[in-house]
């Protein structure tokens, strides 16, 4: 009955991922949300950016935090490994959908190119942003990264075995075309205003930040090999390998 349990929670908090993912592409996208970047209870200048500041400081935290081994080795004295990773993916999905209900609007435009040539290429940035994240994760296993595989196994009574480290497809070309997906997609704005310029700022920041993070960590589980990878693949911008 525990593995039935796990599998029921690790597939709510995928479900919850999925619903805060698709409220993203509609909440930068302005696109059939009810609240969107730029819409929802005023504030003054000086409380919107602390209020969007802190929702986004909130998000950060516990994703950079819960992401650690260190954390992670803690964590799962209480947790069981098997739904580890689903409750990461939960925590920060409803974070996210925290920040989508209570983000303040900056609706002040930085700049307009909607119905220009300009726009229609930031259009098409913007969605080839979001494809690439999505079809990143299925490269490298979707459903292992965001908990599912984990709890199906358990259902199964099977030994969890760590996937390794494999860079199929995008990830010969650049190390994380997951992040450069959500730099396209959050950079890639027709029309932006203040508050999705703050939005987009401060993710980019947390984005280098959580890549510096993340690569210290797969330097301490493989080692040389990834060592060298670092230094012949690009960290998000295409480029020839280094190298040959």
């Amino acid at each position: 009955m525990s593995r039935l349990i796990a599998f029921v929670y690790g597939s709510i908090a995928y479900t919850t991922f999925l619903l805060a993912f698709l409220y993203a592409i509609g909440f930068l996208g302005y696109i059939i949300v009810p609240k969107n970047v730029d819409s929802g209870e005023p504030a003054t200048l000086g409380m919107a950016i602390l209020i969007n500041v802190v929702l986004l400081g909130l998000f950060a935290v516990q994703h950079s935090v819960m992401a650690r081994p260190g954390f992670k080795k803690w964590w799962t004295q209480f947790v069981p490994k098997s739904v580890e990773r689903s409750t990461y993916v939960l925590f920060a999905s409803l974070l996210l959908l925290l920040l989508y209900w209570q983000w303040r609007p900056l609706p002040t435009e930085v700049w307009n190119f909607e119905g220009s040539i300009v726009g229609t290429i930031l259009t098409v940035v913007f969605w080839t942003g979001w494809v690439t994240v999505l079809a990143s994760t299925f490269l490298i296993n979707h459903f292992d990264l965001f908990g599912l595989r984990q709890v199906w196994m358990r259902l199964k009574d099977q030994e969890y075995t760590d996937l390794g480290f494999r860079t199929p497809g995008f990830y010969k070309m650049v190390r994380h075309p997951i992040m450069l997906g959500f730099l396209l997609a959050f950079w890639g704005a027709p029309m932006m205003t203040q508050g999705h310029l703050l939005f987009t700022v401060v993710t980019t920041a947390y984005i280098f930040v959580g890549i510096k993070l993340e690569e210290r960590d797969l330097v301490g589980v493989f080692g040389e090999r990834y060592q060298n990878y670092l230094k012949t693949v690009s960290a998000v911008i295409p480029m020839p390998r280094k190298g040959g």
